[in-house]
């Protein structure tokens, strides 16, 4: 009853919709050129043979099915991909680390329309659904093609399963599209068991098996030059609230280490100008990467790499790595791939999204949470002037991650079945 009266809903509500993409396209957070897609209307022909259609919401889900996509099409030569996401950031990380023969598009609106016109011209022969992104009419459609599907690097966190269980048939049939569910811990498939999923499995979270986010080699050394003889530390993808943290801590920690060097990436490159500004009103030097010039030099206290796709670069540089998103209660950033460029990986009280992970690293030895700001201006001064205790950090990691890269071999087995189904035959 629940899935026919949004379906209803969904049926009229297309001009709201309309409206809506269309402030985010002001905002820049949607693609004018390609806004038709998000309507079902494909960009480009559908190639000819199998295609298997793997979803993903955004640039972390993204990122860690993309090792995925490539032992897929290693191992059936004829098969095509097609990745499909939801934001600008994404679709622009897909654009230049999708492999030959996988297409991008982004996500239909879950308006019945679009997701009809959307089904009928890919007409996937198989379905991949990353995490816990749920759109009823995209599942019903999908449920109503009878196309094999699973649950890939599923989550349930004991607050969605608290919200779930309160509408047990709603969930239930949207689960019920998934013949296999891999789940990323036992705690997340017992959840998804009880709400009635099928086929689940636990076999671990993708992102362990993901290579980490690359780096142009022509811009790795000059950035090595320029910083070579600098304390150094980064703090990647950072979120509105947190950029005053790191101006504390340089200011703490700068009398002590002489040429600190103060990193951040923002999760958003548009907020470069405002940390910029807030840092020349905390009295640092500041340089932003997309003012044009490209290296800091002696006399930059804060270097702000406003770009897209360079935090791969940044990792590489930086020894001591704090995870954004882990002072606000947003749930974290993916230390995985700090953790794997050999990074000593820090992170504040709000890590929620990776607890799993956290977890790991914590008890190997291999991350290091912090409380608060003075916590991580301790830790941080510790880490860059102590190198055993650094390099403790950096090995503990290195086992966590080397003891998890075959999770994808797992995964390629629990979903023999989905892709047989759709006659993609794999080498798992």
């Amino acid at each position: 009853m629940l899935q026919s009266l949004y379906r209803g809903l969904t049926t009229v509500a297309g001009p709201a919709v309309r409206l809506y993409l269309d402030r985010r396209r002001a905002a820049g957070k949607e693609d004018p050129a390609r806004q038709a897609e998000r309507f079902g209307i494909a960009s480009r022909a559908r190639p000819d043979g199998p295609l298997a259609w793997i979803h993903a919401a955004s640039v972390g889900e993204a990122n860690s099915v993309l090792v995925l996509i490539g032992r897929l099409l290693d191992s059936a030569p004829d098969l095509t991909v097609l990745m499909t996401t939801g934001t600008v950031t994404s679709a622009e990380l897909m654009g230049r680390r999708l492999p030959e023969r996988a297409i991008h598009q982004y996500v239909p609106v879950d308006l019945p329309d679009a997701v009809d016109s959307f089904l009928d011209h890919w007409r996937p022969d198989a379905v991949l659904w990353t995490e816990s992104e749920i759109w009823p009419n995209l599942l019903a459609g999908i449920r109503a093609r009878s196309i094999p599907a699973a649950l890939v690097n599923a989550r349930m966190s004991e607050r969605s399963f608290s919200r779930w269980r309160n509408a047990p048939g709603l969930i239930g049939g949207l689960l019920s599209t998934f013949q296999v569910t891999l789940a990323q811990t036992e705690g997340d498939a017992e959840r998804l068991r009880r709400l009635g999923a099928f086929g689940v499995a636990s076999v671990g979270n993708l992102k362990f098996s993901a290579e980490p986010p690359p780096a142009a080699s022509d811009a790795m050394e000059p950035l090595r030059a320029a910083l070579a003889g600098r304390p150094v530390w980064l703090l990647a993808s950072s979120h509105p609230g947190e950029d005053e943290i790191a101006a504390a801590v340089h200011a703490a920690l700068a009398p002590a280490l002489p040429g600190l060097l103060t990193v951040i990436v923002p999760r958003h490159a548009h907020r470069g100008d405002a940390i910029a500004e807030l840092m020349r009103a905390r009295g640092l030097a500041v340089l932003q990467r997309t003012a044009g010039h490209l290296l800091p030099g002696p006399e930059h206290a804060v270097y702000i790499a406003d770009t897209m796709g360079e935090l791969g670069l940044f990792y590489r540089a930086a020894p001591v790595v704090c995870m954004g998103g882990s002072f606000i209660p947003h749930g974290g950033q993916n230390p995985v791939e700090p953790a794997q460029l050999g990074c000593a990986v820090l992170y504040g009280p709000h890590m929620f999204n990776f607890g799993e992970i956290t977890h790991m690293l914590e008890a190997a030895g291999g991350a290091l949470p912090v409380a608060d700001g003075d916590a991580l201006t301790r830790e941080t001064r510790r880490l860059l002037t102590d190198d055993r205790a650094r390099e403790r950090i950096v090995a503990g990691a290195a086992r966590v991650t080397a003891d998890n890269r075959r999770i994808i071999d797992r995964a390629l087995g629990a979903l023999a079945p989905v892709l047989g189904a759709a006659g993609i035959r794999t080498a798992a």
